[in-house]
């Protein structure tokens, strides 16, 4: 899976979860949770989407490395290698 896909998917997902933001509006550096205004809640409901579309299981101690949409997308990109 490339990283276009991945780019993707990670999009699709914050989509389904902040429906009413222009993702591309955010900083694919600044902290999901500020950018979308979303509750930890809705974080991890984004963690378990990824988990189910690409099969990557990130651990709670890795949930830092997906805050950013940047850092999401290399990890899962680390991850699918």
């Amino acid at each position: 899976m490339s990283q276009v896909d991945i780019d993707q998917v990670v999009r699709e997902e914050l989509g389904n979860i902040a429906p009413d933001m222009d993702l591309d509006d955010i900083d694919p550096q600044g902290d999901l949770r500020e950018e979308l205004d979303i509750d930890s809640m809705d974080f991890l409901n984004f963690v378990t989407a990824l988990h189910q579309r690409l099969g990557v299981a990130a651990p709670e101690l890795d949930y830092p490395k997906l805050m950013t949409m940047d850092g999401a997308i290399a990890y899962l990109k680390e991850k699918r290698a």
